[in-house]
């Protein structure tokens, strides 16, 4: 059977394709979306995905969890591996683990293997930088190969978006696709009608394609570093000479995708090196509490969650307890704001790069289709929205719309016969 996978740095789906309906698959329960995260606990045989293993990893479930792992692909760290449970694992391993298991969701949910695969990409895994570009993607199809996949295919992910919205539409409409996930920006300009959804070749409705690495990974970090590592210690000196406590710590700890490479015998040692001689010994030794509890995953949750919450509140306390007893951390969206303006002003520029490679002015574009969970971030959808004040704004599906779009395109390329 053919299908359309999503892999998210967030977030995953998978779509299937009978004739010419296409469905998306429940991968976690009844959901249809799944959390990109994958747990090994100490004592199971078997990785737990999703919200399940993040549960168990946030109840204390001793074991490795690992998130955000598509921002490795293309890497270095492909290479070096992971320690999972005393033993080196590699990195091809871990993806395959989590999207083969998105693979026996689908033949479990139809009954049919799953043979022929459409699975997105972004514009660019990295910026300027075509060598990691190919890299990635050939990564990525090696690992859909290797778990049973038999033909692997790619589209754009703003692209496949565009497709999914297309049947909605009344009218030919210019468009401008944001697809702003966890990971990455990316930004399609294309025409769309539903009667051009048949056409073999839709190269020549696509006018434009960019992409940026920035997402909402990103904007976790700059809201951890600006709001919360100061009370675990950031930007305060130690020594008779004030240095300033090193920064990367704490922004490796702010990241999700190298958290887990804290977790060291030498960097704990390093730390507790440095504690006696901390100006604010009372905020550093919460860092180090993290670090030797392997508290950060739970951290940034804590950040992620209150990221989330500024969409509809003007403020936001997080209760850190796990770290201290009555710990909490207050932040208004003002702070929020300021951390990410310089993200959402690089989004911006990449939409007009992308406007500029499509030949076509801001006072053109019709409809306006955003997609991916980052999109919700007030500041950044208010932008875009002043941007564009002549478009209709199209939310639906938000973090459906690649897995279906990747759907239509696996008929497009395979046809209807799987």
């Amino acid at each position: 059977m053919n299908c359309g996978l999503d892999f998210g740095t967030s977030n995953s789906t998978l779509s299937l394709c009978r004739e010419r309906a296409v469905t998306l698959v429940p991968l976690e329960g009844e959901e249809i979306t799944i959390p990109s995260a994958v747990f090994y606990a100490v004592n199971a045989s078997d990785a737990r995905f999703g919200k399940q293993a993040m549960r168990l990893f946030m109840e204390g479930e001793e074991g490795r969890f690992m998130r955000s792992l598509k921002r490795i692909l293309g890497t270095s760290l492909m290479n070096d591996g992971t320690v999972v449970n005393g033993k080196l694992k590699r990195f091809e391993d871990v993806l395959g683990d989590f999207i083969g298991n998105m693979k026996a969701a689908a033949e479990r949910h139809s009954g049919v293997e799953m043979t022929n695969v459409v699975m997105g990409r972004p514009v660019h895994f990295a910026d300027n930088d075509s060598k990691t570009d190919s890299r990635a993607q050939d990564e990525l199809q090696n690992i859909a190969k290797a778990v049973g996949f038999k033909h692997v295919a790619f589209q754009y992910e703003p692209i496949a978006a565009a497709f999914a919205h297309e049947r909605t539409l009344r009218s030919e409409q210019l468009a401008l696709v944001a697809d702003i996930g966890g990971g990455t920006s990316d930004f399609t300009v294309i025409r769309l009608a539903q009667n051009m959804m048949d056409k073999s070749d839709r190269t020549d409705d696509i006018l434009g394609n960019s992409g940026i690495r920035i997402g909402g990974n990103d904007f976790d970090k700059d809201l951890s570093l600006s709001a919360f590592m100061p009370d675990f210690g950031y930007g305060t000196d130690y020594g008779e000479k004030n240095l300033p406590l090193p920064a990367v710590p704490f922004h490796d700890m702010s990241e999700w995708s190298k958290i887990n490479f804290l977790y060291t015998p030498k960097m704990h040692k390093q730390m507790r090196d440095i504690l006696p001689q901390s100006h604010a010994p009372e905020k550093f030794s919460r860092y180090i509490k993290l670090l030797e509890e392997g508290k950060g995953h739970q951290l940034l949750a804590a950040v992620e969650e209150c990221k989330i919450g500024l969409t509809d509140h003007l403020q936001m306390t997080a209760l850190l307890d796990f770290v201290e007893a009555g710990f909490a951390v207050s932040v208004a969206r003002a702070v929020f704001n300021a951390a990410v303006d310089k993200h959402v002003r690089a989004i911006v520029s990449d939409i007009d790069d992308c406007l500029r490679q499509a030949q076509v002015r801001e006072k053109d574009v019709e409809l306006i289709i955003l997609t991916g969970g980052t999109t919700e971030v007030p500041l950044l959808k208010k932008t875009v929205a002043a941007k564009f004040p002549q478009a209709d704004i199209s939310e639906e599906n938000k973090l459906s719309s690649v897995g279906l779009g990747l759907g239509y395109e696996a008929i497009r390329r395979f046809g209807t016969a799987g």
